[in-house]
């Protein structure tokens, strides 16, 4: 009995961390602003790298829109780094004003392809290199915000604000939903209490050279925004939020490609946080980077769905057992419902007005369905970042 009321106290102690660390910066985010910037006439030369693994079904299209930027045209190269695509896609690629890189690996990754490129190209044609995903989007004035920026004594790299492209199923509306509540706690409440804000792995820029250099001691299989962060951070280069930069995303659409990309996030966290918990613990104690010690920290973080889910299971199973038996459950229900409505308040706070609608309300069903996708995945993270596991376009969102 002893042995099993000190598993729950650990276990309700760590979920209270993984609560109330969302919930601090996700209630700073409403209270507090963001920095305003002047718009910088544009002079900043864009290096503007769109990787694209078999995606096929979206690069075409993502290339021809990454052409149309309030922008002049002489400072930004769009420069698609091509593995895997078909001779077809290769040849009009071609035949757009961009610049086509292919490559070739036994075991894709991306942090291999933009290596390539930055290899290939002279750096002292650039001075940004922005890095998107084979299906993104930017709208017309994204580098302009960008370059306003990043060209900003002491800002060393800039995270654009990503927003769904598609909300066509319950599963593109909850991805959706769990972007912007990223968004507003490790980008907006993040900078709004003073540390960078957190990196996504598309829509971001960084000073050329610096970027060519981290970038060449990235071998991450996966997650490889992961370890460019925490270098960055390490080195105490601050990154900014640019949050009226936008750039669309295509969310996954359905509960199979869902597990795949968790799978291979889970499995980045896990591999992050054995590698940099106690180095960021260290650089905290040695010489104060806080923004170091909390990325770090991050990984230490249950999955927000996996979290939900377990103080929802927990506190409705605790509050069942003390009306059936009589027994108070050690730490209580009241506690276990406490750290859950907690949770929900921070989550709700976190969620952009426009997103509740009565359309994207019914996706919540879905929510009971994801937790469980979420605890197989669990069991199938072995190996899961020894290789790479791409997440596949559809192309049914083109704009």
């Amino acid at each position: 009995m002893i042995a099993i009321k000190i598993i729950l106290l650990v276990l309700f102690v760590y979920l209270s961390v993984c609560v109330f660390y969302g919930f601090l910066f996700s209630f700073a985010g409403r209270l507090g602003g963001l920095r305003r910037y002047k718009f910088r006439e544009p002079s900043g030369r864009f290096a503007v790298f769109i990787p694209s693994y078999k995606e096929d079904e979206v690069i075409l299209n993502s290339a021809k829109e990454a052409l149309n930027q309030d922008y002049p045209q002489h400072l930004y190269d769009v420069i698609v780094i091509a593995d895997s695509l078909q001779n077809s896609t290769l040849n009009l690629l071609k035949s757009m004003p961009i610049k086509v890189i292919e490559v070739s690996f036994d075991k894709s990754t991306k942090a291999k392809s933009l290596n390539v490129a930055l290899n290939q190209l002279d750096e002292n044609l650039y001075d940004y290199a922005l890095v998107l995903d084979a299906d993104n989007i930017m709208k017309a004035d994204f580098i302009r915000k960008l370059n306003s920026v990043i060209s900003v004594k002491g800002i060393g790299a800039v995270q654009g604000h990503r927003v769904a492209k598609n909300m066509n199923t319950n599963f593109a509306i909850l991805d959706a939903v769990s972007e912007e509540i990223n968004n507003h706690i490790y980008r907006r409440g993040h900078r709004v209490l003073g540390l960078s804000s957190g990196l996504i792995g598309s829509g971001m820029a960084f000073h050329y050279k610096y970027f060519k250099k981290v970038m060449a001691t990235n071998n991450a299989i996966g997650g490889f925004d992961k370890e460019l962060e925490h270098k960055l951070l390490r080195d105490k280069v601050k990154i900014e939020y640019v949050e009226d930069a936008y750039i669309l995303d295509e969310k996954v659409e359905n509960a199979e490609v869902f597990q795949n990309q968790r799978r291979r996030w889970i499995s980045a966290q896990l591999h992050y946080f054995r590698q940099y918990f106690f180095q960021g613990l260290w650089h905290l104690i040695t010489k104060g980077n806080m923004d170091f010690f909390d990325k770090a920290f991050q990984q230490f973080l249950a999955p927000r769905v996996l979290l939900l889910g377990v103080t929802g299971v927990t506190a409705v199973v605790s509050a069942i057992f003390e009306f059936v038996t009589g027994i108070v459950a050690f730490p209580g229900s009241f506690y276990w419902i406490s750290l859950f409505l907690v949770q929900m308040l921070g989550l709700t706070i976190a969620v952009p007005a426009e997103f509740f609608t009565k359309k994207n309300l019914k996706a919540i069903a879905q929510l009971p369905k994801a937790f469980i996708v979420m605890l197989l995945v669990l069991f199938k993270l072995k190996g899961a970042n020894k290789k790479f596991i791409h997440t596949p376009h559809s192309g049914s969102s083109k704009v």
